[in-house]
């Protein structure tokens, strides 16, 4: 099988999870009867304790002899985590269960990012490729379990959670590449890692652009733990809630698929503008509760708030950093950005849901405004570094 397809695979069954219990796993602790201040503790947890769990597993992950190896762990452990999900009761046993479930999955994608990267170069393929296609999988997760809400009852999002969990730990092992997780002749000792997070951290303009990018990022936090919840309250069915977010990532499939070049002449610096400044106009737009029909020309902007960044993001850290110390910025962004913002973030999402309702987006607004305002001083930097 043909590498680009095999990841492209692999994408497909991590992201058909994450596309139905994004949106709808709130709806399960909801029904359980949390509040939206409980929900928030149990959906940012994972975020906080990733800044610690994600250097140990990278460190853990490095010592096998194939990248696949520990992702087929991490996945089987996810799943048996979301299983017992199902089987607790409480607050504290689902906190527990979705946090581990959570932090052992979301190790997966960066380290098949690392497999992709690699292969894209070494191959010839566009990283864009089946990274677009695990996107779609994540398309498919929305709208279909958009569908299945309408006619079954919400413990279907749990289910299928668990089933994806299991599907991409087989995935792991069965379409990604025997990957070696370092040649023979360049295994680097355990202190590189942090010895590499030393010297970056000491790196204003690198810290600059894990700054900038957290921030962007993190201003989804809102949206992804409570939209879904809002537009219920305002009346959009389920399946029209699973369309408004599978269009949003479709059009980050088109932006992935079909806009590298125009990418490549815009440069990572400015891209990160691109995303900031959309991003503004997202929450500001979402804030104001407009008609569902206008939800899909808001959500089109999906493209620019989240893939537009997280393109700007691989290239800046990469270009940021010395080859040595590539691991430990990648690490050191993933941490920051998708651990430490956004775990405060959606912290503080569910006592704004509670009190706010739509106007919680304003905040979100604040900080994509300040994300942008980052990346303006970044690319000044850059033009005169």
């Amino acid at each position: 099988m043909p590498v680009a397809i095999g990841l492209g695979l692999f994408y497909a069954a991590l992201f058909v999870g994450s596309g139905a219990s994004l949106p709808f796993m709130p709806l399960w602790f909801k029904a359980q009867g949390l509040s939206g201040a409980q929900i928030g503790v149990i959906l940012a947890a994972p975020s906080f304790a990733r800044t610690v769990a994600a250097p140990a597993l990278a460190l853990w992950s490095d010592g096998f002899r194939l990248r696949r190896t520990p992702m087929v762990w991490m996945g089987a452990g996810a799943t048996l985590a979301f299983a017992a999900v199902g089987l607790l009761h409480g607050f504290w046993g689902w906190l527990i269960a979705w946090l581990t479930g959570s932090i052992l999955l979301g190790m997966l994608s960066p380290l098949a990012d690392v497999i992709a990267l690699r292969r894209s170069r070494r191959d010839g393929f566009a990283y864009g490729l089946p990274r677009g296609v695990g996107s779609a999988g994540y398309v498919f997760g929305n709208v279909v379990m958009g569908a299945v809400m309408l006619r079954a009852p919400v413990v279907s999002v749990l289910i299928w959670t668990i089933a994806a969990a299991a599907l991409a730990s087989l995935a792991a092992r069965l379409v990604l590449p025997s990957e070696p997780v370092h040649e023979v002749a360049d295994i680097p000792a355990r202190t590189d890692l942090a010895e590499g997070l030393h010297g970056l951290l000491r790196d204003p303009t690198f810290m600059l652009a894990i700054g900038s990018i957290g921030l962007i990022q993190a201003s989804h936090g809102f949206y992804y733990g409570f939209s879904t919840l809002l537009w219920r309250r305002q009346g959009v069915p389920e399946n029209l809630i699973g369309m408004l977010w599978g269009f949003g990532v479709g059009m980050e499939v088109l932006f992935m698929w079909f806009l590298e070049p125009w990418r490549r002449r815009v440069g990572p610096a400015r891209l990160l503008i691109v995303g900031g400044g959309a991003a503004v106009i997202r929450w500001t737009a979402l804030a104001l509760s407009p008609a569902p029909m206008l939800l899909f020309a808001i959500q089109a902007l999906h493209a620019l708030t989240y893939a537009a960044t997280f393109f700007a993001s691989l290239r800046l850290i990469e270009q940021l950093s010395p080859p040595q110390s590539a691991s430990a910025a990648q690490t050191l962004n993933s941490v920051f950005s998708g651990g430490l913002m956004m775990g405060l973030v959606t912290l503080a999402s569910g006592p704004m849901f509670d009190a706010w309702g739509f106007k919680g987006y304003y905040a979100m607004t604040a900080l994509a405004g300040l994300g942008l305002a980052g990346a303006l001083a970044l690319a000044s930097k850059l033009r005169t570094r």
